[in-house]
């Protein structure tokens, strides 16, 4: 009886050398010893005993097989399925909420125990992929391979136009230089620039790809208003820069958002004003 007293006082003491233990209220109402976070052990040789818990609660080794991976956790026997969700999503790359568990064949849910459900040191857990989750992914791996497909076709127009602007250029050098150009000049360049403005019209685009191919378009009707204000100069040599000829584009909008080119109206600094006599 002695032996036993000395025991009791022995653990006791220890008790209260160590603190007192931390107690935590679960989901189900339940009260339990404070667990430490779940530790993740990718080496299958450590033992199951690795990290301890400071409560001094049991620890155990179990094993979650995504796929051909195995990624071995020592964890509180108290611990739950969220836990083991939360632990791996680093080592998976899947979120929890994309994850699925199974133990011996069925799926658990987030709050379900470990020890309550059968979980032993030791034991294997089942990791799937959530099917939206794939759903989900396949759909942005499409929609970024759109927007990539786009961006190259924007590329392709903007190079053409590159090439299309040195004409304009050129056409804008001889015109004040005082140079005469043919009228043809005018219309094929702009015919060839309007051809460009039809294929960023048919280009699908989202996201950076529509930014892109908005910039292009805009691009365009600058370089085409430039050309119809270039043409009427050249027509008529005799108009100084003080009195050039104001040009004005106007543009159609097609459902995508490009602008298409109507017939350009002219309008002169002479103003002509006819007064009418009203005859009974």
């Amino acid at each position: 009886m002695r032996k036993s007293s000395n025991q009791k006082l022995t653990a006791s003491s220890h008790v209260e050398e160590n603190g007192e233990i931390e107690w935590e209220m679960r989901p189900g109402g339940m009260l339990v010893q404070k667990r430490d976070d779940v530790v993740v052990d990718d080496d299958a040789s450590a033992p199951a005993a690795a990290v301890a818990e400071s409560t001094g609660g049991p620890t155990i080794k179990v094993t979650v097989c995504h796929g051909p991976a195995h990624h071995v956790l020592h964890v509180p026997a108290h611990s739950t399925f969220g836990d083991i969700k939360n632990a791996v999503v680093q080592k998976t790359g899947l979120e929890a909420k994309d994850q699925r568990l199974l133990f011996r064949g069925k799926e658990k849910e987030d709050e379900e125990h470990l020890h309550i459900a059968g979980v032993k040191d030791r034991s294997k857990i089942l990791l799937l992929e959530n099917p939206a989750s794939k759903e989900r992914k396949l759909e942005e791996i499409r929609k970024n391979n759109e927007i990539s497909k786009a961006c190259e076709a924007v590329k392709g127009v903007r190079a053409e136009v590159d090439k299309l602007s040195e004409r304009v250029a050129a056409l804008e050098g001889a015109v004040n230089g005082g140079t005469k150009v043919e009228e043809k000049e005018f219309v094929v360049l702009t015919e060839l620039l309007m051809r460009q403005l039809l294929k960023l019209d048919g280009i699908e685009a989202e996201g950076e790809a529509k930014m892109q191919r908005k910039a292009e378009v805009r691009r365009v009707q600058n370089f085409v208003e430039k050309l119809d204000s270039l043409k009427a100069r050249n027509s008529n040599p005799n108009i100084n820069n003080s009195n050039a000829v104001s040009v004005t584009t106007k543009w159609e909008t097609f459902d995508s958002g490009v602008g298409s080119l109507n017939a350009p109206t002219s309008s002169s600094s002479a103003k002509v004003t006819e007064d009418w006599e009203k005859f009974d």
